[in-house]
Formats: structure tokens, C-alpha cells, sequence
């Protein structure tokens, strides 16, 4: 076989490649590359996770933390019974969820995948009460059961390994995927927040936190609120958990257009 024809042969092997690792993100129907194990992602999450929370200081507010945690096992369970009415429990497989409340200025929160969620207190002000807290959690859940950070990981090992290698990456190149993971979270202290996402991917964790929080009992209708108070309280620049969010009107707008949607599974 010519260099030629073989370049022509790993190509059409890679592309097929790709088209088979295409997933469906659930709620959306949006299809997504996905090209890593989430057992793999999981145990990379995990081990990161566990080193942000042992660096950094867990809030000593009873009251906010045991808010916090509350509103994170309702997101849970209604994911869980999303996934369970859908027949796509096993969407779920390998799932260890964790809510925890950080004590920092930062105006953030961040899920990763796995299901393990940090909170920082310096964004409880701008949530004000339970239900602004269940805007934010629904949005940062799913965030990874959507799984964008492995889509975008996904995206990198594409581009950096090629097609061929895809399957055998894992394996024979640890170092390599690590690092790709990092550059694909970067969650740290130091950083307070995973690397932003996408407006693509913001606007799909809009509509689907918006889903889960009404399924928690948490009225949807909060959720435009929320975030024009995030968007008044950046005063200049927006804060970091907004870098790449979609604008204020976009976002009042998209979400005030899923919320027949959303009030349809929404029980006080």
C-alpha cells in the first residue's frame, strides 16, 4: 500500500472512528463527541476533586452548608428520576456525588464529572435563598451530565492524538491524557473554577438546570432573576463564573423561552 492510499485508508478509519463515538446529550438531544471512558473521567475527577477540597477551606456556617448540601440532593434526585423515567439509569453508573461549601470571595460553583459539586460562599449573596442556590446547582450538575468537559476533552485528544490512536490513548499514553485533562478543567485552588465553557455549552446547562431544579421543586421562574443579579453585581467586567456565559438579554431570553417547558415538570 502507497503512503498515499494508506494516509486516505487512516483517515476514512478515523472519521468512522469518530462517527461512532458520538453521543446524545439528554434533555437537548444534541450530539456530542465522546471519546473518553467515564470510568477514566470519573477517576480523574475524583482524584482532583479530593486534592481541591483538602487545599482549600470548608466553610464553618452550619446553616449555609447544610443549604447548600439539601439543594444538591434535590438536584440529585431529580436527575436521578429523570434518568430513571427515561430509562437511561445507567447513564449514571459510577456517579459518587458530594456537595461541599467553600470559604472564599470567589463568585463561583463548579460540578465535575462524577458528580462532585464545590460552592463558594462568595456567590450564596448573590443567590440569596435556597432557590437561587438551586439556579446555580442545576446549571453546574448539568454541566457534567452533559458531560461538556468530557466533549471537550474529547475535542483536544481528537485534534492532539489523531483517530487512529484514540482507542489505545488511554493506555499508552497516561501522562498525555492527564495533561489533557488539565487543560480541559484546570481545576485548582488557585483557580476557584473550572476553565469556562463554551456559550454553546452554557446555554445547554441553562435548559437543562432549568429542568432539574423544577423537578426539585424549585420554582424555575427564579432563574432569569438570578442571573441579572449576577450580571448587576460584576460591576465592571462580569465575574469569572460569566467569562463566557451568554449575554444578559440572550440568556433572560432563551430561558424565558423554555420555561412552559420547565413549569410542565414543576411541583411545589
Amino acid at each position: 500500500m502507497n503512503r498515499r492510499l494508506r494516509i486516505a485508508v487512516l483517515a476514512v478509519l478515523a472519521v468512522l472512528l469518530l462517527v461512532a463515538a458520538c453521543a446524545t446529550v439528554p434533555i437537548t438531544g444534541r450530539r456530542q463527541l465522546s471519546l473518553i471512558p467515564d470510568s477514566q473521567m470519573n477517576a480523574l475527577s475524583f482524584q482532583q476533586y479530593d486534592q481541591v477540597i483538602s487545599e482549600s477551606s470548608l466553610s464553618k456556617d452550619a446553616e449555609a452548608t447544610a443549604m447548600v448540601k439539601r439543594v444538591g440532593r434535590g438536584i440529585q434526585q431529580a436527575v436521578e428520576t429523570y434518568f430513571r423515567q427515561e430509562g437511561m439509569s445507567h447513564h449514571l453508573d459510577g456517579y459518587v456525588w458530594e456537595f461541599n461549601l467553600i470559604e472564599s470571595d470567589q463568585v463561583n460553583a463548579w460540578c465535575m464529572p462524577g458528580g462532585k459539586v464545590a460552592f463558594y460562599t462568595g456567590i450564596l449573596p448573590v443567590c440569596q435563598d435556597e432557590t437561587g442556590v438551586a439556579v446555580v446547582m442545576g446549571h453546574e450538575v448539568a454541566h457534567a451530565i452533559a458531560e461538556h468537559g468530557g466533549e471537550r476533552m474529547s475535542q483536544q485528544m481528537a485534534l492532539q492524538m489523531g483517530g487512529v490512536a484514540l482507542s489505545e490513548a488511554l493506555k499508552s499514553k497516561p501522562q498525555k491524557t492527564q495533561a489533557l485533562y488539565m487543560s480541559a478543567f484546570a481545576v485548582g485552588a488557585q483557580y476557584g473554577a473550572m476553565l469556562p465553557f463554551s456559550r454553546k455549552h452554557e446555554s445547554e446547562a441553562d435548559h437543562m438546570g432549568l429542568i432539574f431544579m423544577a423537578m426539585a421543586g424549585y420554582d424555575p421562574r427564579e432563574a432569569p432573576r438570578f442571573w441579572q443579579r449576577m450580571s448587576a453585581g460584576g460591576g465592571g467586567a462580569p465575574p469569572e463564573f460569566m467569562s463566557t456565559h451568554p449575554s444578559d438579554e440572550t440568556r433572560v431570553r432563551q430561558l424565558n423561552e423554555r420555561m412552559a417547558e420547565a413549569l410542565g415538570y414543576y411541583q411545589p
